[in-house]
């Protein structure tokens, strides 16, 4: 087993220099190009010694949709959200991408990372409204590798034979409330649970892994 370099940051040798970024969206639907990103929230991790994860810091920031922004009513049931409550304190979509990649910039940085990697649950969906978003605010500077990803989907299959986020949760030992689930920064947290589970649980198996 490969020892870590004791002059290199730890989580720098755990991912090939890629920080994992636990990222969940609420959106007005699943078209990232044409539906409101409305909700971002996003966890970073740290490793210790063990090659255990545990959760570090974390970024949560309602979003003002778009202009022209379609919101398909289906989705606004399922996540709830009034995109137009007074108290929302939604932030322009410009402030809300810059303010998630400052943030996971500054983890990357304090990580001796070069690139942010982004964990969900069905990724895909929400590496996809953060590019778009990004590009529509002109955002050159985007710290997430532009397609690889780590799915929680995938690694709750594998490791509990569940795919459905609260399903994934409750057997990896952790509460759910149905009253905080579709928060973004909500869904992030237990996606981010369930990811240092799985690592961990590899770690305590086959001993941790340095690249």
């Amino acid at each position: 087993m490969t020892a870590p370099d004791p002059d290199k940051p730890l989580m720098a040798q755990r991912f090939r220099g890629f920080l994992p970024i636990i990222v969940d969206v609420e959106t007005g639907g699943f078209d990232q190009k044409k539906d409101a990103l409305l909700e971002i929230g996003a966890v970073t991790v740290k490793i210790d010694e063990h090659g255990h994860l545990s959760i570090d810091e974390e970024y949560a920031c309602h979003v003002q949709p778009f202009e022209g922004a379609n919101m398909d009513p289906k989705s606004m049931e399922v996540n709830g959200i009034d995109p137009f409550h007074p108290f929302r304190m939604a932030k322009p979509e410009d402030d809300a991408i810059r303010g998630l990649f400052k943030f996971s910039s500054k983890a990357m940085k304090k990580n001796g990372c070069h690139r942010a990697i982004m964990v969900g649950h069905n990724t895909i969906m929400d590496l996809n409204f953060i590019n778009a978003a990004a590009t529509r605010c002109k955002v050159a500077r985007n710290p997430f590798h532009p397609f690889s990803i780590f799915d929680t989907v995938s690694l709750s299959g594998l490791a509990y034979g569940q795919t459905v986020l609260s399903r994934a949760a409750v057997a990896a030992g952790l509460p759910w409330d149905t009253e905080q689930a579709h928060s973004a920064l909500y869904d992030a947290k237990q996606t981010a649970e369930i990811f240092c589970a799985i690592v961990n649980r590899w770690a305590d198996t086959a001993g941790p892994i340095w690249s």
